[in-house]
């Protein structure tokens, strides 16, 4: 893949030049976003779709994202570590976890999805049980639902075994998941767009992020919230 350079950083994709949408159906929802890197922003000068979100939409944001960090609960900045230090304030109205690519490329163990619904039941040593401690612990503290996102589609075998694992995940729980791996529409992209968007195969650059990322992300959200909405929850 070729890489972004000063283009997809321009100023006219800064957050300063972004136009606030009043009439935004996601304006006053409290979304936490919890993940590593590309949640952050890391090669976006720490601009990433959760802080456009903010500036255009008006979602009151809570973004804790760690460079380098993984589901799987094995050092101290985890996802879940992060997870039960969080507090978004008058509570959540949703919790955005990132498929984190980390735990892909460091080799995690996947794990198996259990049978149980008890946070305290799941490995959380593994892939699929930090996945539904996310789950179980979201609903717990702030009765919240979950949506997790994946990644665009790159060459990774061992994170396609993840998004097929969060499936079977998702049909267990019921959760949404904003996928991006398995939407070829998505994933259609020129070879000058990605080289505008993409920073190298996994981190999104600020054009990325704004012309790319936010709109599918807008939308999937919209989604979840009318989805709420018609079942009265």
């Amino acid at each position: 893949m070729k890489t972004a350079g000063l283009p997809g950083n321009a100023e006219r994709y800064s957050l300063e030049n972004v136009e606030s949408d009043e009439a935004s159906p996601l304006r006053g929802r409290r979304i936490a976003f919890l993940g590593s890197s590309v949640t952050y922003g890391a090669a976006a000068q720490g601009t990433s779709f959760v802080d456009y979100l903010v500036k255009k939409d008006g979602v009151v944001a809570t973004k804790d994202a760690v460079s380098g960090t993984t589901l799987v609960d094995d050092t101290p900045d985890s996802y879940l570590s992060r997870l039960r230090n969080l507090e978004p304030g008058e509570g959540l109205d949703l919790l955005v976890c990132q498929l984190s690519t980390n735990d892909a490329s460091q080799g995690k163990e996947l794990g198996e999805v259990s049978d149980s619904f008890a946070a305290e039941d799941f490995n959380t040593g593994t892939v699929a049980g930090a996945i539904e401690y996310v789950i179980a612990y979201a609903r717990d503290t702030w009765g919240c639902p979950v949506v997790f996102y994946t990644s665009p589609r790159y060459d990774r075998a061992r994170y396609q075994q993840m998004v097929d694992l969060l499936g079977r995940v998702q049909a267990k729980w019921g959760i949404q998941v904003i996928d991006m791996w398995d939407d070829d529409s998505f994933n259609s992209i020129s070879d000058e767009q990605c080289s505008l968007y993409m920073a190298d195969d996994i981190h999104p650059t600020k054009a990325g992020y704004l012309e790319w990322w936010l709109p599918f992300f807008e939308k999937q959200l919209e989604m979840v919230f009318d989805r709420r909405a018609a079942e009265g929850t």
